[in-house]
């Protein structure tokens, strides 16, 4: 059987969002947030279709302004504890060219915390037909997956973190182990494994989509810290030294291409996750996320160098970080239907 896990890339039929409410860690908070949530919804249906899972669709609909065409918007009303539809959202794979949802358990990152909502969404949206009438629904809930652990080059290669994928609380298992069951649910050729790469204030164990991105077979944007007087300084360079070792699978070194480090955001004398490499990929474009720092439009350029063909698009996003998340962790994209796309 031939199993392909996509790309971020690919082009997508559509994009989920779990939507914010007073009953989440965001309730006080909830107007900065929902403005954060209205501009990331804005720009993705200005290339592709958006699914909103929300407590109340009448009042997420009453957020955006009158003018605004909410033809291209899926609303489905289901009980959430939170809003990362990165790591509680369903993963789609093609076997033999045919979409699989993958229904992995979220545990809250090793239990840290409730997810019991969340981690019912998958398969509620599954039987309410979201995925197409061809999508197969594959229940993976023996194994503790997040998406935000996990980056696909679409051609067999998966980047992820041994810190993640090896913590506590989640499979505990041997690094072989969980090889072995990722090249089994993905079809894979090989796992990177990286071994060094933090971010102060990271509830999520270390997931790659903080540190280290694919943006194509040979091209992975990474966060690169400058400042040896930053905590961060020596694990990252010894991330950096990792990168460089790694190559394609036509055997070739990557290309790599550094995005600054964050200017630091604290909160309660703690340092938050911010980071530039939680961004998303669309249909045409590059969400990228913003901070109002001078190093936002260093970001947006290296960005550009990774994705010439595509429009670079920075969203402020103040909000999420106050709650150690960005803008692809809120996030989950799903591909195109191959099967259909093939009998046009």
């Amino acid at each position: 059987m031939n199993i392909q896990l996509p790309a971020e890339w690919s082009e997508q039929k559509f994009v989920q969002l779990t939507w914010p409410h007073e009953n989440t860690d965001w309730a006080s908070m909830l107007d900065e947030v929902n403005t954060c949530f209205v501009n990331i919804a804005l720009e993705i249906i200005k290339r592709e279709k958006l699914l909103i899972v929300c407590r109340n669709a009448v009042s997420v609909k009453s957020l955006f302004e009158e003018d605004i065409d909410l033809s291209k918007i899926h609303f489905v009303e289901l009980t959430t504890n939170d809003t990362w539809a990165r790591d509680h959202g369903g993963i789609i794979v093609f076997e033999n060219r045919k979409p699989v949802i993958y229904d992995f358990t979220f545990n809250g990152w090793g239990m840290k915390f409730p997810a019991n909502y969340d981690n019912l969404l998958t398969r509620q949206l599954f039987k309410r037909g979201i995925f197409g009438e061809k999508a197969v629904y594959r229940n993976c809930l023996d194994f503790v997956l997040e998406g935000g652990s996990i980056e696909s080059d679409g051609e067999g290669t998966l980047l992820t973190t041994s810190e993640c994928l090896l913590s506590d609380n989640r499979n505990n298992k041997t690094k072989e182990e969980i090889e072995e069951k990722l090249k089994e649910f993905f079809g894979l050729k090989r796992v990177l494994w990286l071994n060094h790469g933090y971010l102060a204030g990271d509830d999520t164990d270390s997931h790659v989509d903080t540190l280290a991105r694919f943006c194509s077979i040979d091209t992975i944007a990474y966060v690169k810290c400058d400042d040896e007087k930053d905590k961060h300084y020596l694990d990252l360079k010894i991330m950096e030294l990792e990168l460089q070792k790694f190559k394609t699978l036509k055997g070739k070194f990557y290309n790599l291409i550094p995005l600054p480090m964050a200017t630091g955001v604290y909160e309660d004398g703690g340092r938050l996750p911010v980071t530039y490499a939680n961004f998303l990929i669309i249909n045409g474009a590059v969400l990228m996320p913003t901070y109002n720092s001078p190093k936002d439009e260093i970001a947006k350029i290296q960005l550009q160098k990774a994705f010439p063909d595509r429009e670079i698009v920075g969203i402020n996003c103040n909000a999420l970080i106050k709650q150690r998340g960005s803008l692809h962790c809120v996030t989950m994209q799903y591909p195109i239907n191959k099967e259909k796309e093939l009998k046009k």
